[in-house]
Formats: structure tokens, C-alpha cells, sequence
């Protein structure tokens, strides 16, 4: 699996949901992106990654 450019080896497939908690993402502040398609919050309990899968993630940031 490919994550913001970088290559990844899923041990086991999981959830999108479960893969942001693990790697220590918030899932409220940050979109995802999967294999070029914008994966809408709601989805990310449901939507299972697998090692072919391509992500971008971006977080949001406060600022002023």
C-alpha cells in the first residue's frame, strides 16, 4: 500500500477507520483520498485497505 507517497505493507486488511487510529491520525482532521477517490468520513468505519490501495491524507490546521 502506497500512503502519501510512501510504500507500506499491511500485515492483515483493516479498516480505514482502524489504520488512521494506528498511526496516530485524528480521523476528524484529516481527508482521505483512495486510489483517486475522496472517501467521505461516514465511509471510513466501512471501507476495508487492502496492500494494492493508494492514499493521500491530509491533515487540517488550525491557524491564523
Amino acid at each position: 500500500m502506497k500512503v502519501n507517497g510512501e510504500q507500506r505493507t499491511l500485515s492483515e486488511p483493516v479498516s480505514l477507520m482502524q489504520f488512521l487510529q494506528e498511526n496516530g491520525y485524528r480521523e476528524k482532521r484529516v481527508a482521505v483520498e483512495r486510489n483517486g477517490e475522496i472517501v467521505a468520513r461516514a465511509d471510513f468505519q466501512n471501507t476495508v485497505l487492502s496492500d494494492a490501495d493508494t492514499l493521500e491524507i491530509v491533515h487540517f490546521v488550525g491557524g491564523g
